[in-house]
């Protein structure tokens, strides 16, 4: 095989396996509903497959998919957001009956990796999901106050 083709092959498997990696699937509590914020890298232009999925009693459930299908009795509880690197899942009327591991797994298509990350979750061991979240994912409208404080001071627009 020609180098310069074999280059170019390898260079194109390794965007397409750092495109989805999986850093981080984490769980919480809005009201009655779970929420699964599924964190990932996204240094691809390409469509990102996903599958959330709850493994309860050595059982894989399939909650919502691009992969394969999603099992009917979660259809109606689940609502799903695709942002830019990250999916966040919502599954309503969560009870002890939804106990169990929760997989987020990506991938570029259904012929490469994936990646996946897991998480166990028990109903009263779950946090409230809470605004330190939201603003975990941008602080920088926080900072302009802060930041132009001592400068209203030094103009005396405010008083120390």
């Amino acid at each position: 095989m020609n180098p310069t083709i074999g280059i170019a092959v390898l260079l194109t498997v390794l965007q397409v396996a750092s495109g989805q990696k999986v850093t981080s699937l984490t769980a919480c509590l809005v009201d009655q509903s779970l929420r699964l914020d599924c964190r990932h890298e996204n240094t691809t232009i390409s469509s990102i497959q996903y599958e959330f999925s709850l493994t309860r009693d050595s059982k894989k459930h399939v909650l919502i998919s691009t992969v394969g299908v999603p099992e009917h009795t979660y259809r109606s509880r689940t609502n799903f957001t695709n942002k830019y690197n990250m999916k966040v899942l919502y599954l309503s009327g969560f009870t002890t009956k939804d106990e169990g591991m929760y997989t987020c797994e990506l991938r570029l298509s259904s012929q490469q990796p994936s990646f996946s990350k897991n998480v166990t979750v028990l109903r009263d061991k779950l946090v409230k999901c809470g605004g330190i979240s939201l603003l975990a994912q941008n602080t920088s409208w926080l900072l302009l106050p802060l930041l132009s404080l001592p400068l209203l001071q030094a103009m005396d627009f405010i008083s120390p």
